[in-house]
């Protein structure tokens, strides 16, 4: 099992990404914490920790000067920012403390997902050991990435995509972009962008409500339950 810590700062949030580890196989939380202190605490204390999932604002520290802290402890615990911090400089800053992955606020199930099935096929990877060729290093550094869909052109995220399917599959009936938006985190457009995208390559079917007047508002639905 892959044990992992939640912090946030947030006690909701904490309990709702908590969750959403649980519910991935191979996967269990280790414990929660909720200030830069309490984090710190939490991973000097736990015997065993491998993942933590870590938020940028927090009460008491940033979540990067808790990274930093524990590199200089000599904690070498793999870390995933979970934040709303969306600026290039910390998104850097998280990089070169050697944050593997960094999942940008607010999100659904599926976003969150996607990052922990790329680590757990890097653990898989490194778990192997001896020594790597060129294309088993490669391997490793693309364990993370998102998986590629040849599907979507340039420009388009993974990621996103596949926010929005899960909004439509798990769907009782057609959502129209502004109800996906509001489900996902993401903006209005951006949801009318891959709306249009997966329509076109036959993923999602186009509907029309009609109402009183002006023009029917349109309402999409995921092709096949597949």
């Amino acid at each position: 099992m892959i044990e992992v810590l939640v912090v946030d700062d947030d006690t909701r949030v904490a309990r709702v990404n908590a969750a959403y580890v649980e519910k991935m196989p191979g996967f269990r939380v280790a414990g929660e914490a909720h200030s830069a202190a309490e984090a710190l605490r939490s991973i000097e204390a736990l015997p065993r920790l491998d993942l933590v999932l870590m938020d940028h604002y927090l009460p008491d520290e940033t979540g990067l000067a808790v990274v930093r802290e524990m590199r200089r402890r000599g904690h070498q615990t793999d870390v995933i920012m979970v934040t709303a911090a969306r600026d290039v400089a910390t998104v850097q800053a998280a990089m070169r403390h050697g944050a593997l992955q960094y999942l940008v606020k607010p999100f659904a199930f599926a976003g969150l997902r996607v990052k922990l099935e790329a680590y757990a096929e890097l653990r898989r990877t490194l778990d192997g050991g001896g020594e790597a060729e060129q294309a088993e290093v490669d391997r490793i550094f693309g364990a993370l990435s998102a998986p590629a869909d040849p599907g979507l052109p340039k420009g388009h995220s993974p990621t996103t995509a596949e926010l929005v399917r899960q909004c439509l599959l798990q769907a009782e009936g057609p959502l129209s972009a502004q109800e996906i938006a509001d489900r996902t985190g993401v903006s209005r457009q951006t949801a009318q962008r891959y709306l249009k995208l997966l329509e076109r390559t036959g993923r999602t079917r186009l509907t029309l409500k009609y109402g009183d007047a002006g023009r029917p508002e349109h309402r999409y639905v995921w092709a096949t339950r597949a």
